[in-house]
Parts: C-alpha cells; sequence; structure tokens
C-alpha cells in the first residue's frame, strides 16, 4: 500500500502539548504558527487516507480541512470537511432540489466558484496589464516583471495597491 500526503487545517494553532501528543501517534510537521499540519497515511486510495486520517485525528486535533497534498490520477486535491448539523442539513436540502447527492452538489459548487475566482482574476489582471502599457512600454513592463518574480514576495505586500 503507497502513503499519500495529507495537509490539514486547524480551526485554531496547536499548543505545544498538543502538537507534541499528537506527533506520537502519527507523523506529524508543523508550519510556523501550529495552524497547519503535513503528514502521511498508509493506505490504498486518497480517499482511504482521507477518511484513516480523519478518524484517527479527530479526537487528537481541533480539524478544519484535510486536503490530499498531491493531486490524484484526475487532477484533482481531495477534500474532507465536516459541516456542522445545520450546514449538513442545508445542503442535503438544497442538494436534493438538484436531485444530487450532497457530495456531488458541493463538488460541483466548489469547482464553479474556483472556475468564477480564475476568471475574475484573470480579468483584474488583464486590467491591471492594460493600464501599465498604456504609460510604459512592453520591453519595460517584461524587464519590470522579471526583476519582480526574482524577488521574494513577502517584500512586494508592503508596496502593493489594490
Amino acid at each position: 500500500m503507497p502513503y499519500h500526503a495529507l495537509e490539514i487545517t486547524l480551526i485554531r494553532p496547536l499548543t505545544p502539548a498538543e502538537l507534541h501528543q499528537a506527533a506520537r501517534t502519527m507523523p506529524l510537521a508543523a508550519n510556523h504558527d501550529a495552524t497547519r499540519l503535513m503528514t502521511v497515511v498508509h493506505a490504498k486510495t486518497e480517499r482511504k487516507a482521507l477518511s484513516r486520517l480523519r478518524h484517527q485525528a479527530d479526537a487528537l486535533l481541533p480539524l478544519d480541512i484535510i486536503t490530499t497534498h498531491y493531486p490524484d490520477a484526475d487532477g484533482q486535491i481531495l477534500l474532507s470537511v465536516t459541516l456542522p448539523p445545520a450546514a449538513h442539513t442545508a445542503l442535503r436540502t438544497v442538494a436534493s432540489h438538484t436531485g444530487q447527492p450532497p457530495h456531488r452538489f458541493l463538488q460541483q459548487t466548489i469547482h464553479r466558484a474556483l472556475d468564477r475566482h480564475a476568471s475574475n482574476e484573470a480579468d483584474r489582471l488583464d486590467q491591471v496589464v492594460t493600464c501599465l502599457l498604456a504609460s510604459t512600454t512592453a520591453p519595460h513592463l517584461l524587464a519590470a516583471l522579471g526583476r519582480a518574480l526574482t524577488r521574494t514576495l513577502g517584500a512586494h505586500s508592503a508596496e502593493c495597491h489594490r
């Protein structure tokens, strides 16, 4: 059976004691503020790995979302979310009106939202580039973009205006 890399997003940061306790039962790597963790799970499939981790870690960690770290054979990142009962009931109700099972309805809704976001971002960038090209030449803009891409992202965050 293969190992699957999974990423855990937590509801709140872990205390050092919670992280130590959880790390005694599974391999974990935490980010700088212990709100996101990485682990590997031994399972036949990505779905089984997500399920196994949720079952194993639910009592140990304040889980919010678990995702596969690498895309599956279809290029998809799998997502495991436990919804509050009221949200789950609302999802079942809306999904039944469309004639779809809740997981399929949620999957299609998320895909549409991501497609809409990508389209909006492309439109926004097109507008910004058009404005920049109105006041400079293409070679100067490309040179500036090259310089920006070679710097670290954090150095630019204070310079950006939305």
